[in-house]
């Protein structure tokens, strides 16, 4: 297996996907490791020398003008822990999990956090030995860093709290145990530098961009599908009319929609059966394109962040001990709330086609695609499901950054509510996924009832065939719920897409 080098400077949000779902191993790089020694000197020498230093020998928050007895900094760790731990909701997925543990144990490996050696290799033992702490989704503000979420996953680094290891849930204790490890004893500033960072809203906000960036390609084959189903009009995708309107994103999703019915016998000319196509499909690549605009800049953010230090405060190379705002969420809170608008609009162009493949009004074939109209509905409800959902996208792609409630008595006067859009962002990206599996079925139908399987071009008759594996043509009605959810989720995590791309 795989082992990436975490150094605090590299990481990329592919190599987080293949960690988060059990394909790669990490260890600390050994520059990295330096720097982590160094800096955990640093903070032992400011306490020796008696310096004053937040979160290590104050209280935190309003409470950071307590002083704090030499005698009791250990307890002051442990107690920050078992407090901030008090997260409610489903619990997250453990990719999310494993994504939140390898951004943190990123984070500490650039130096800046005063961590010890061994408290940061247990993180990495947890990830390499598959023990996730049980982690629930609902609690953080996004500021003072995803407290809550990030305590119950250091819980498991002490042996408290709970875990998942083989499919059980265990308590934190039991899980290191049954795979050789031992609790640490945390010593000053540890359980603060386990905890004061962006890594739930973040590791959130890098799996749902893989997802994202999987989704933008199958709305674009989705697309050129339904074109085939429909004898869209390809004059619309022209490169030199594209180029006219200089927007890169706008060229690319041409090209690809070009390539893609390259040697289709179902594409149209302008004029030759109609003038124009409706917005839904002449549009796609102003409209794809304008997503992908987005999708684009939300990569960046998070590109920045994964290896960023978020803590406060910081350990600077010169010994200086600073508090500052690198917790803050607000650069990701306004990623992900951008992130939920552009996946929301491939989702509401791609119900207005299926709207257009099942309406005879509009697409001239079989009434809602049926085999036998009227005694059979065919596919009327299962545009129902996709209205459904784009109008649950619009509910949640209300921006969550616009909000702040202020906390620790009024100390933290403005927060991000970075997770609540982190979290919000991913529900929309799998609310996508099935409309988009739905408009690929439609289109599936129409191009079966119009017997036009080998008129497709050669790209898009590979993936009709994959999306036959999921739901085969419909001879009569049958319920096909499990089969859009099944070719959801394939959409949401398979390469295959990409590979096509």
């Amino acid at each position: 297996m795989e082992v990436i080098q975490l150094d605090g400077h590299t990481l990329t949000t592919t190599q987080i996907d293949q960690i988060a779902k059990g394909y790669a191993q990490v260890a600390i790089a050994p520059r990295a490791l330096e720097r982590v020694l160094a800096s955990r000197a640093r903070i032992e020498k400011r306490l020796t020398d008696g310096h004053t230093i937040y979160g290590v020998n104050t209280g935190f928050g309003k409470l950071s003008d307590v002083q704090i007895a030499e005698k009791d900094n250990e307890l002051l760790q442990l107690n920050l822990l078992r407090a901030d731990a008090v997260g409610v909701g489903v619990p997250l997925d453990t990719a999310i999990v494993r994504s939140m543990m390898v951004l943190r144990a990123n984070a500490l490996a650039k130096g800046y956090s005063g961590i010890r050696q061994e408290t940061l290799q247990l993180l990495v033992d947890l990830i390499n030995n598959k023990v996730h702490p049980i982690v629930p989704s609902q609690g953080s503000v996004g500021a003072s860093g995803d407290l809550a979420p990030l305590s119950h996953i250091a819980l498991v680094l002490i042996g408290e709290g709970k875990a998942e290891l083989n499919g059980h849930v265990m308590s934190g204790q039991e899980a290191l145990t049954k795979v050789g490890l031992t609790a640490v004893r945390l010593q000053a500033k540890e359980g603060l530098a386990l905890i004061n960072g962006t890594q739930a809203m973040t590791g959130i906000g890098v799996m749902t961009i893989n997802e994202a960036e999987r989704l933008g390609y199958v709305a674009d084959m989705a697309a050129c599908l339904t074109m085939e189903a429909l004898q869209g009009i390809i004059s619309a995708f022209d490169a030199d009319l594209l180029a006219v309107r200089p927007h890169a994103e706008i060229a690319m999703v041409g090209d690809r929609i070009r390539k893609w019915l390259n040697g289709s016998q179902r594409i149209t000319t302008q004029g030759a059966v109609r003038m124009q196509d409706a917005y839904s499909i002449r549009c796609v690549p102003q409209v794809h394109g304008a997503s992908w605009q987005c999708f684009d800049y939300v990569q960046q953010r998070l590109q920045t962040e994964i290896n960023a230090t978020t803590d406060n405060p910081i350990v600077l190379e010169n010994g200086e001990v600073l508090s500052g705002g690198h917790f803050h969420g607000q650069p990701i809170a306004l990623a992900m709330d951008f992130l939920k608008v552009g996946v929301a609009e491939w989702a509401n162009i791609s119900e207005r086609r299926t709207e257009r493949l099942v309406n005879p009004q509009l697409s001239g074939l079989s009434p809602f695609l049926a085999t036998d109209p009227g005694l059979e509905c065919g596919l009327m409800v299962v545009q129902y499901v996709a209205a459904s959902l784009v109008s649950e996208n619009k509910v949640l792609a209300h921006p969550s950054s616009v909000d702040s409630i202020p906390t620790s008595g009024n100390q933290e006067d403005h927060v991000s509510m970075g997770t609540t859009a982190a979290r919000q962002a991913r529900q929309i990206v799998h609310n996508s996924a099935r409309v988009l599996a739905i408009e690929l079925i439609a289109a599936s139908q129409a191009i079966y009832l119009e017997r036009a399987e080998q008129q497709l071009a050669p790209t898009t008759r590979k993936y009709l065939e994959i999306v036959r594996s999921f739901c085969p043509p419909l001879r009569g009605d049958k319920a096909i719920g499990e089969e859009t959810e099944a070719l959801a989720n394939y959409l949401l995590n398979s390469n295959d897409i990409l590979a096509i791309g």
